[in-house]
């Protein structure tokens, strides 16, 4: 999914996801109220969602247009 992709995404309904991993992320304010802004746009996703649905399109764009990708593909497997 491409990061364009996101709006979209947040309008359909909300699938259950199984994360197994937590990260503690510290963001500059400016990019902490941007995030807020998106989730109080798509009420049915929280800030959470939304990080983790940014950083997944993020990493999926990186694989499929840089010279990382058979590198970042080959972690997957």
């Amino acid at each position: 999914m491409k990061v364009t992709d996101l709006p979209k995404h947040w309008e359909n309904q909300k699938a259950p996801v199984d994360r197994t991993h937590d990260y503690n992320l510290r963001l500059p304010l400016e990019d902490a109220a941007r995030i807020a802004a998106l989730a109080e746009l798509y009420p049915d996703r929280t800030e959470t969602d939304i990080l983790n649905d940014m950083i997944g399109a993020a990493l999926d764009d990186l694989v499929r247009k840089t010279p990382l990708k058979d590198r970042l593909e080959n972690k997957d497997k």
